[in-house]
């Protein structure tokens, strides 16, 4: 894909790493386009989409033309984690996970599939592999199998299955990245400061944008690659970064905690 200003469509635009890819993406001229459900930051209103995922007219039309689709939209965890005893032991699969994290999915990947964007990247999350972190099974690699920790954690192992299935089938070329822990509040925050194996995973909104400028603007990407996303690590290596230096020349310039609070 060329460096040259292209038209990029973000799902989840609004979000903290929403608005960490528009930012990096519109600073190198790209005519980004968001949709989340509010209004995006940082961009004019004919080019930031307020609708759901569910909207096929309103998703197609900010698609249209695009070079690249980053899709970042989704229910964003479980609704808790361990599950609670009776009678509070229900979970979030059926109603928030199933409609923004298989059905939304799968309505993005036809857009892109239908208006033959050639570009897909797809954001999956290092719970997809939490199994091997527990074990200890250092550093987990691209090749490493899912081990996932939850309800959340197994959507994002479909969002991988279903990506490399469209890139076989149909010849769009996908990234799929096992993201790091960039924190949403405070509390968060919180829940890293407290856990070393938290802060070897933290992503921070600067390293972030700079890994979803590099693989939209990568030129010449495998037809399907699963790649990490973290900042340095401050303790231990997790994730096996190298892949992600080595096809998009990417690597992480920041550590825990730089940018955590920048809202």
């Amino acid at each position: 894909m060329p460096t040259s200003a292209s038209r990029i469509l973000i799902t989840g635009s609004a979000g903290r790493l929403g608005r960490a890819a528009v930012k990096a993406l519109s600073s190198r001229g790209h005519e980004v386009v968001g949709f989340d459900l509010r209004p995006t930051p940082g961009l004019p209103a004919e080019r930031s989409f307020v609708s759901e995922l569910g909207n096929d007219a309103a998703l197609r039309e900010a698609a249209t033309g695009a070079r690249c689709l980053l899709h970042l939209a989704a229910a964003p965890d479980d609704a808790s984690y361990p599950r609670g005893a009776p009678p509070n032991d229900g979970d979030n699969f059926l109603s928030d996970l199933v409609p923004s994290n298989i059905v939304g999915l799968y309505r993005v990947l036809e857009a892109a599939r239908t208006l033959r964007v050639p570009r897909v990247v797809l954001a999956s999350t290092g719970q997809v592999i939490d199994g091997h972190l527990g074990e200890g099974n250092l550093p987990v690699t691209p090749a490493s199998p899912p081990r996932p920790r939850f309800l959340y954690a197994c959507t994002k192992v479909f969002l991988e299955s279903i990506g490399q299935v469209y890139a076989k089938e149909y010849g769009i070329t996908v990234v799929v990245v096992r993201l790091g822990w960039c924190p949403r509040d405070l509390g968060q925050v919180k829940e890293i400061e407290a856990s070393p194996l938290a802060q070897d995973v933290f992503l921070s909104p600067g390293d972030a944008g700079r890994f979803f400028r590099a693989a939209v603007e990568a030129e010449s990407l495998p037809t399907y690659s699963i790649l990490y996303a973290t900042s340095r690590f401050t303790h231990t290596r997790r994730y096996d970064l190298a892949d992600s230096e080595r096809l998009l020349g990417w690597v992480p310039e920041d550590q825990w905690p730089t940018g955590a609070t920048e809202w």
